[in-house]
């Protein structure tokens, strides 16, 4: 092995990269370099470069073409420089169509047949003809600079491409990640080993400290090649990232033996999630939960401390409504099938733990479960609560209730203490 061939292998080894990609790069930066320093614009040069030797061949490659008019090629390139003119006028592009009437030619890839055959008599209208070209000895210090150049921007392309397709299967994957900084948009950069993620400020969570040097798991949205490289689209906040945790974190949801049917998230603050079985020897909550609660402890560890709400699914629309509600104990629940609305019957010390602070739990009890939820103190019918409601408005419901719930609480006790 050549010491260039052996310098290529190293390159390789040290960036991952594709033997031949690599030669490809080098062949592609010697054309490049060529065309500047001997040869001309009007050239389409493929070099063949030996590793071993180090010898370089290079031709000019052309598509062979009919013949045509000088003039009328003339008078048909003015002509298209008119229309496209216009079209730029009109603010649109000139399409196939509209040329398909004037001869065209590229001088660059094409060569006319008369001029063909110069180099070739047997060729014909179609053929690839391959020019060889003379190579000097020396492509001098700027052909080299130029090679370089070219080198190491295939090199970097070659990488990108590597990274990405080796990070394309993270694709709705959670990763561990290093918080570098915080860009003038408020998304923030995660370093990714090879790559760096982008954590949009619509997936970070508001209560959470993005430190930079601090180390994280995000859930990778989306992989997707742009015009500066992978762009990798990392998550903090989607319900996603639930489900693909506690798929890591728990067997039997990994194997399908328990199956996540909905998830409601509310990022930061708590969610819930609704679980089934089939196989009738297993509690599919207690198996999310784990012995005395070291599974789930885990996964709000890794959600900073969200809390979770594991809920049993039921096929049947009034349990499963009332399920979604806990930790509130719901007396019944009224359905509406045409509308998809419910209500809720609880009692007085339940009402403000079925709706939640701001009205949260029954928000996230209607997402779960897809259906309107209306929360109605029973001993008082005209206290109601709907999940559609601004959390300020069921505040304010809220408090107008804990007022009249202990005026109510505070009269026995002073009647009470007359009494004895």
């Amino acid at each position: 092995m050549s010491e260039i061939s052996k310098s290529i292998q190293i390159i390789c080894d040290e960036k991952g990269l594709n033997y031949e990609t690599v030669i490809e790069a080098v062949e592609s930066a010697l054309a490049a370099a060529y065309r500047k320093d001997f040869g001309n614009r009007q050239q389409n040069i493929k070099v063949k470069f030996d590793v071993e030797t180090g010898k370089i061949q290079a031709w000019d490659v052309k598509e062979v073409v009919e013949d045509i008019d000088e003039e009328k090629l003339t008078a048909d390139q003015e002509e298209l420089s008119k229309r496209r003119e216009q079209a730029r006028e009109e603010e649109r592009e000139l399409t196939e169509e509209e040329t398909a009437d004037l001869a065209q030619f590229n001088p660059k890839t094409q060569m006319m047949l008369k001029n063909a055959k110069e180099h070739d008599k047997k060729v014909k209208v179609g053929a690839t003809l391959e020019i060889v070209l003379e190579v000097p000895g020396d492509f001098g210090r700027m052909a080299a600079q130029t090679a370089k150049q070219v080198i190491m921007q295939k090199l970097r392309e070659a990488e990108r491409n590597t990274v990405f397709e080796d990070f394309k299967g993270q694709e709705g994957k959670i990763v561990q990640g290093t918080v570098q900084r915080r860009d003038r948009n408020g998304s923030f950069l995660i370093e990714l080993g090879k790559i760096t993620g982008i954590l949009p400020v619509e997936d970070q969570i508001q209560k959470e400290f993005y430190r930079p040097g601090g180390r994280m798991k995000f859930y990778v949205k989306s992989v997707e090649m742009g015009n500066r490289g992978p762009e990798i689209i990392l998550s903090r906040a989607s319900k996603s990232m639930i489900e693909e945790i506690f798929r890591q974190e728990i067997p039997e949801i990994e194997d399908g033996t328990v199956v996540i049917e909905d998830i409601a998230r509310d990022p930061g603050n708590r969610s819930k999630i609704s679980v089934s079985t089939g196989d009738e020897s297993i509690d599919p909550i207690g198996s999310c939960i784990g012995q005395r609660g070291s599974r789930i402890i885990t996964i709000i560890e890794e959600l900073g401390g969200e809390k979770i709400d594991v809920i049993q699914f039921s096929k049947d629309a009034k349990e499963y409504i009332k399920q979604a509600l806990s930790p509130a104990k719901i007396s019944s629940v009224n359905i509406n099938e045409d509308t998809k609305e419910a209500v809720a019957m609880v009692e007085a010390d339940q009402f403000s733990l079925a709706i939640g602070r701001g009205g949260q739990n029954v928000r996230l009890a209607a997402d779960l479960t897809g259906w309107t939820i209306k929360v109605v103190q029973s001993d008082k019918k005209d206290v109601v609560v709907s999940s559609e409601e601004a959390p300020e408005a069921v505040e304010e419901k809220l408090g107008e209730t804990k007022l009249d719930t202990e005026e109510v609480e505070e009269t026995p006790k002073a009647e009470t203490e007359k009494v004895e």
